[in-house]
């Protein structure tokens, strides 16, 4: 069904869980938030997908693709663990694994493009203006996400700056 090798259904039905998980996050907390049980449960996911795709993938490009996955979801997960960092820490996660999200979409809104519906695609072309209206489209949601959640995370700051120096007033 859809061409897809049995190693492939493990590729896609393992990644698969991610979606729904960083949508939770996001609408939830505003970002992917890695050290709750959907975080967990995201990094999981994710690293089953960015591993198994060099199982499974036929293009480079795809190669890529799963390399920078892991690599952002182990910095993403990684930074907030280093305090030295400070707040930068809180903002360096959250771009790291908003572009884990970015990069999860991307093949997986080329991919049901080009297998959907089984036997006649939407998209046969990779340069289909379909397709490359759909890539541009989660550029733009990558933008606009990213410029949203550090604002929220310079707010979130400045209100807790705020709270911590009206209590130590108070004292």
């Amino acid at each position: 069904m859809f061409g897809i090798s049995p190693l492939g259904w493990v590729h896609t039905l393992g990644s698969l869980p991610a979606i729904p998980l960083a949508a939770y996050m996001f609408a939830r907390h505003g970002r992917i938030v890695p050290r709750s049980a959907p975080g967990m449960a995201y990094f999981i996911s994710m690293m089953v997908g960015a591993v198994t795709v060099f199982l499974v993938a036929h293009q480079s490009v795809s190669y890529g693709i799963g390399a920078a996955t892991i690599l952002l979801l182990l910095a993403g997960y990684g930074v907030g663990l280093i305090p030295a960092l400070g707040r930068a820490g809180r903002y360096l996660e959250t771009i790291f694994l908003s572009l884990t999200a970015f990069l999860l979409m991307v093949p997986t809104v080329s991919e049901i493009l080009r297998r959907v519906p089984d036997g006649h695609p939407l998209v046969t072309d990779l340069k289909s203006p379909l397709l490359l209206g759909a890539q541009a489209s989660l550029l733009v949601m990558l933008i606009v996400g990213l410029t949203a959640q550090i604002i929220h995370l310079r707010w979130a700051g400045k209100r807790s700056a705020s709270a911590s120096r009206g209590i130590a007033s108070i004292e």
